[in-house]
């Protein structure tokens, strides 16, 4: 596995690293020790996927809040999209900024969310699937969430909206 720091601090791009031969390829998605010699949490609690069906679907920007803040690791298994990542952490260097990355079927990209970061992805293609792995379990009550067009942010996503639930599209406005 290749880990690459993107520029918020902690947040990272994994490219898998390919074995390959006649066959095709071998590679790590994930492993324990690797995520340890980076400083990062290599705990999961949960897998989960995410079907689909409509380019420009929007799901986010997510988060929990203390004590239940939670790692995510991210990656598209069918299809593409560009996953959105803002740093909410007070005391960080990078907090109120925002990057993204496109995550793909054909790159096998994978992005390590840290705890303390909003997430959120825009699909790219018909018939999208994320599947991501979770340091926490999903707490209801600690659930927080950043509108996708938050004048403190300006996310600039790729397309035009064309689905989005009623609750991302109602999140309050960010209080700093």
């Amino acid at each position: 596995m290749i880990f690459t720091e993107t520029k918020l601090k902690g947040a990272f791009l994994i490219e898998v690293q390919k074995f390959e031969d006649e066959r095709g390829f071998f590679g790590r998605t994930f492993c324990q020790k690797e995520f340890q010699k980076y400083g990062l949490n290599p705990n999961v609690s949960q897998a989960n996927v995410s079907y689909n069906k409509k380019k420009g679907t929007l799901r986010g920007m997510h988060f929990q809040a203390a004590p239940y803040e939670e790692v995510k690791f991210v990656r598209c298994t069918r299809g593409s999209i560009c996953d959105v990542i803002i740093d909410v952490r007070p005391d960080s260097p990078t907090y109120k900024q925002w990057t993204y990355a496109e995550l793909s079927a054909d790159n096998y990209l994978m992005l390590y969310v840290p705890e303390g970061f909003a997430h959120g992805f825009q699909t790219l293609e018909d018939d999208t699937e994320v599947i991501y792995q979770v340091s926490q379990f999903y707490t209801p009550g600690s659930e927080r969430g950043i509108r996708y067009d938050d004048p403190v942010f300006r996310i600039a996503w790729p397309l035009a909206i064309q689905v989005i639930s009623e609750k991302d599209r109602n999140w309050p406005d960010y209080k700093l």
